[in-house]
């Protein structure tokens, strides 16, 4: 979860990238670290794998936003798609604060976000983590493909819970800063009441 660096007067919040192969999580990550300007960003890290890569940078926004007199950084990831590095995917969740849920919108895609989706949930929970807890936004990436899945059948089979969702090109940067933007929002929101109620 968050955590607070009293000298600095820095809250630093960890957001997720999440989805099943080639969705669309590096080519988010890639288009905000390319249209941020360089003070208000990290140097992008990639922790390579054989058929994959996991990235990972910090992130402050343009106005940066004061929690308490603390301003707030958010670390973004991306997790490998493949199933064969779970192990990767549940180490990246370790102490997130939000999650981006990149779906894509093929038709032939459709089993693997379910997958995919799946095996969020079952991570969060390794940590005593839920989706009923840990604020989330969905993301429909590839809307500019022939052979797509109408939104409304992915949001059935992706957003039960009806949280923010965005149609995305993500190639072009569409819909990758307003999820941002949006993921952002709802976990100072979740920081702010934790800290009301006692919890943070």
């Amino acid at each position: 979860m968050a955590s607070v660096n009293y000298a600095l007067k820095e809250i630093v919040c960890k957001i997720v990238y999440y989805g099943p192969g080639m969705c669309g999580k590096t080519t988010n990550l890639q288009h905000i670290h390319q249209h941020t300007q360089p003070d208000k960003r990290g140097n992008m890290v990639s922790l390579a794998t054989p058929g994959e890569r996991t990235l990972f940078f910090d992130f402050l926004p343009l106005e940066a936003t004061q929690v308490h007199g603390f301003r707030t950084k958010f670390q973004l990831y991306t997790v490998p798609g493949q199933v064969m590095y779970n192990s990767t995917r549940k180490l990246v969740l370790r102490g997130v604060d939000g999650v981006i849920f990149v779906c894509d919108s093929q038709w032939e895609k459709t089993r693997e976000n379910l997958e995919s989706f799946r095996n969020l949930i079952e991570n969060l929970g390794s940590y005593g983590y839920s989706l009923e807890t840990t604020p989330y936004v969905v993301q429909y990436n590839k809307r500019d493909l022939p052979n797509i899945a109408p939104v409304e059948y992915l949001r059935y089979l992706i957003n039960p819970r009806q949280v923010p969702d965005f149609e995305a090109i993500a190639i072009h940067g569409e819909g990758v800063f307003e999820a941002l933007s949006e993921i952002c929002s709802l976990v100072l929101a979740n920081i702010t009441h934790k800290q009301k109620v006692g919890i943070a």
